[in-house]
């Protein structure tokens, strides 16, 4: 399906490309053919390349070993942070993890941004908190009782904007130096009774307006700061949604299994779904960024309260996506140096490869 935009027909073509920071399995369809290529413990950055039969991969392992080729490995520089039973945060660059955290916290990290100062912002359910790479803990505000926060972002220069899920729910800004809230408005809710699922991701527009994935109603949602509703889009299932340079909204379908580019007549203009990468067994698709380059960086959520997560078969932790929704970076680490665990925020760092 062609964009509203000019850009290309979308579909998939007879080659793809997977760079994996650890990659157990990758299985690809090429063509009509079909083959399943396994690369076994490579190490914590690999790469897998297919152009036509893939020679290098005919050497087996040891061939895929030899590929590791410094530019791919250093494909992006990123700042990681995921829902998970440990609030633990990464930054990734030049291939290898350069900070780690793990937060003492109760919580799970929804939300979380990489400052330009080097200070990490983030939401993690019971509070919203702001850490320099020290580890010590520079503002926080806790969530009052029965409420939860799970969105947060800086607002101007000394404040921040976050929605508090509860009855009612509100977004707030809040100044980090005195406490004040500088500007607050309820948000409407289906069931204003059941906190946790109300709100994941809410994002400030370039005009200066709130986006809000209204989770439990299955909607995105625009608003003035006073609380005026703008626009808003029927989102099935809906976790993230964001703002594009554009004027278009991008939005991710979490267990719906999509991510959609919908344009202000509230037309979708470009789609990625789990049936576009079967060999990926993509089942949560938590959150999607456009990046500079023009592609699409969706993250895959999994759930480590249903039970420990086996790494052997650990469902990968994000793609990237061209408009013509061919696959040209997986993320796949579970393992020492680098497990990264359950991704919900990839910050990139640096300018796209």
């Amino acid at each position: 399906m062609g964009s509203a935009t000019g850009e290309p027909a979308y579909g998939d073509g007879p080659q793809r490309a997977y760079t994996s920071l650890s990659i157990r399995e990758v299985r690809m369809t090429e063509g009509s053919g079909f083959r399943a290529m396994r690369a076994v413990a490579l190490g914590w950055l690999a790469v897998v390349a297919v152009a036509g039969v893939g020679t290098a991969w005919a050497q087996g392992a040891a061939g895929a070993k030899a590929m590791t080729a410094a530019t791919e490995l250093k494909r992006h520089d990123f700042f990681y942070a995921g829902e998970a039973q440990q609030e633990r945060m990464f930054i990734v660059r030049n291939g290898a993890v350069a900070w780690s955290y793990t937060y003492p916290g109760k919580g799970e990290i929804s939300d979380a941004e990489l400052l330009a100062n080097g200070h990490i912002l983030f939401a993690h359910q019971y509070a919203v908190t702001e850490i320099d790479q020290q580890h010590n803990v520079v503002w926080n505000y806790d969530a009052p009782a029965h409420t939860e926060i799970h969105t947060v972002q800086p607002y101007g220069e000394h404040s921040v904007m976050f929605v508090e899920n509860g009855n009612p729910a509100q977004a707030i800004v809040m100044n980090k130096a005195t406490g004040a809230v500088e500007r607050s408005f309820p948000l409407p809710v289906a069931h204003p009774e059941v906190v946790h699922p109300q709100f994941r991701r809410a994002r400030l527009t370039p005009t200066g307006t709130l986006l809000a994935a209204h989770m439990d109603m299955g909607k995105a949602v625009e608003y003035d700061m006073n609380g005026k509703q703008l626009w808003s889009v029927d989102a099935p299932g809906i976790w993230d949604a964001e703002p594009l340079a554009n004027g278009n909204v991008l939005i991710s379908g979490n267990n719906n299994k999509y991510v959609r580019e919908v344009n202000r007549k509230r037309e979708v203009v470009w789609e990625f779904t789990a049936a576009d990468a079967p060999e990926l067994d993509l089942a949560n698709m938590q959150t999607a960024t456009r990046l500079t380059n023009g592609n699409t960086l969706i993250t895959q959520w999994v759930n480590e309260w249903n039970g420990p997560i086996d790494k052997a078969s650990a469902p990968v932790q994000a793609i990237e996506v061209t408009p013509q929704k061919k696959v040209v970076w997986v993320l796949h680490s579970w393992t020492e140096p680098a497990d990264l665990g359950p991704s919900t925020t990839i910050q990139m760092l640096a300018n796209d490869r």
